[in-house]
């Protein structure tokens, strides 16, 4: 007689940080949990494997940040960024539960070091990984297995048994075989579909073949696609996601942190055809640096090139890639397969336009251009002293903001208005809630630790009232 399959009190799709923070909270509240991970052990964890750091608001100075970091600062700072678009009520949520998450996820081992300098000048307001990424999702698998989380992996979910709201199950795929997965609640916490290029040409059309994929190959939107078939609510725009310029020679896959690049601040961008595009001094580089994979995606054969000369050489972090070096700016131009004329040409004008100012990458300072069209705002600098060096770059995606809809308790919300029954989602399948466009570093690491953790925990709410109902049934 076969064995019947085991239930289990809380399923949660996805290996990364939302999901492990999910997984975390709902078994120190007495669930029965199982994680399900697409990748191998090897590959787990998503795009969290790729980070550095992420943004909470505190209100004194630590050992690994500067200063205080008000919440009334870090809503201003991601106003500004997302233009306005944001469910303020769940930003806000957010905002307030990440001092809290900031002690809660070094309870769970996850250790911080002092913050990097340079361009980022995150060191008030981010806390960086020790070890970065990997060393943080190593603390919070070996934490959940200490506490009794199963772990699967190479676990593909292939469908989704809703009916009206309510989770029934789920169908996993493992070596060639299809499971049926039981479980009283679901929280999915299985990424976006940046990994999808078919699902990109929706929105973006051919240009998405051009577009390099900063994280997981793994994050291909199969769930939220089948939530969306199922009747949730979406939300987001399908063509906003986290996209920043990165080295045009990165892999299509899995290139992450290392290939992308920080200059722009120190030179200027120029297209296929040898002209600006944008003020790359408009603000200071965290809030910006996810606007650029946008821009060059929007340039023709989507790629872009940024030039400057020696002295910016040591001022940020290096990509994985040298740079493309020559003594004169027409060698360069010719190295780049531009025009060498027009690539002439348009540093003369830049150049001409330069008002120099007390140069400061860390503020913004007052060393601009007049006259030119696009400006550049601070941070101009004759680009005159040789060698002359240059990146070719294009857009880097690391997310998608489509996705589900959820209220304060992260509980799926459907098409109809009504919530979910046993449903919830966490991290970047439901970052379009706080993301409606725009960036600024290391919030995805917020949204993903802060709702993960309201996940969990209301689940194990969910689950309790679950029980009281059926024991209420069987008295």
């Amino acid at each position: 007689m076969a064995t019947p399959p085991r239930r289990y009190d809380i399923l949660v799709i996805g290996g990364g940080n939302a999901a492990l923070c999910a997984a975390i909270s709902a078994r120190r509240a007495g669930a029965n949990v199982l994680v399900l991970e697409a990748a191998p052990k090897f590959c787990r964890g998503g795009n969290t494997r790729h980070t550095r750091n992420m943004r909470c608001a505190h209100d004194s100075a630590t050992e690994t940040l500067s200063g205080p970091y008000t919440e009334d600062e870090f809503f201003d700072d991601l106003l500004r960024v997302t233009g306005g678009r944001t469910d303020q009520e769940l930003a806000r949520l957010m905002i307030a539960e990440s001092k809290e998450v900031l002690d809660w996820i070094q309870e769970q081992g996850v250790r911080f070091q002092p913050s990097l300098g340079g361009t980022l000048s995150l060191g008030r307001t981010n806390s960086f990984f020790l070890g970065g990424g990997r060393a943080m999702l190593n603390a919070l698998y070996l934490t959940a297995e200490r506490l009794g989380v199963e772990i699967r992996y190479e676990a593909e979910v292939v469908g989704l048994d809703v009916a009206d709201g309510l989770f029934l199950g789920a169908r996993m795929r493992n070596a060639g075989r299809e499971t049926r997965i039981e479980a009283e609640i679901l929280v999915a916490a299985c990424g976006g579909f940046e990994a999808n290029i078919d699902w990109l040409k929706q929105g973006w059309g051919e240009a998405a073949e051009n577009f390099l994929i900063r994280g997981t190959p793994y994050n291909r939107g199969t769930v939220l696609r089948m939530l969306l078939d199922a009747g949730v609510q979406p939300i987001g725009d399908p063509t906003q996601c986290h996209a920043v310029a990165i080295d045009a020679r990165a892999p299509k896959f899995d290139g992450g942190i290392i290939t992308r690049l920080d200059c722009v601040p120190f030179g200027i961008v120029v297209n296929r055809q040898a002209q600006r595009f944008y003020d790359e001094g408009e603000d200071i580089w965290p809030k910006r640096y996810a606007i650029w994979g946008r821009l060059v995606a929007q340039q023709p054969d989507q790629i872009a090139y940024i030039l400057f000369d020696a002295p910016a050489l040591t001022l940020f972090m290096p990509s994985l890639y040298p740079p493309i070096t020559a003594g004169s700016i027409r060698e360069l131009g010719a190295k780049l397969d531009l025009d060498p004329p027009a690539f002439d040409e348009t540093v003369a004008r830049f150049n001409a336009a330069v008002r120099p100012g007390g140069f400061d990458h860390t503020i913004l300072d007052d060393c601009r251009t007049e006259g030119l069209d696009p400006p550049k705002t601070h941070w101009a600098r004759r680009i005159e002293t040789p060698p002359f060096h240059a990146y070719p770059v294009r857009p880097g995606i690391t997310f998608t903001y489509l996705g589900v809809r959820v209220d304060p308790d992260a509980r799926i919300v459907l098409a109809n208005g009504t919530k979910a029954v046993n449903m919830f989602a966490a991290g970047e399948i439901m970052a379009g809630n706080v993301l409606g466009q725009g960036y600024a570093a290391g919030i995805g690491m917020t949204i993903g630790s802060v709702f993960g953790r309201i996940a969990g925990r209301a689940a194990a709410v969910e689950l309790e009232r679950r029980r009281n109902t059926q024991r209420d049934a069987a008295a």
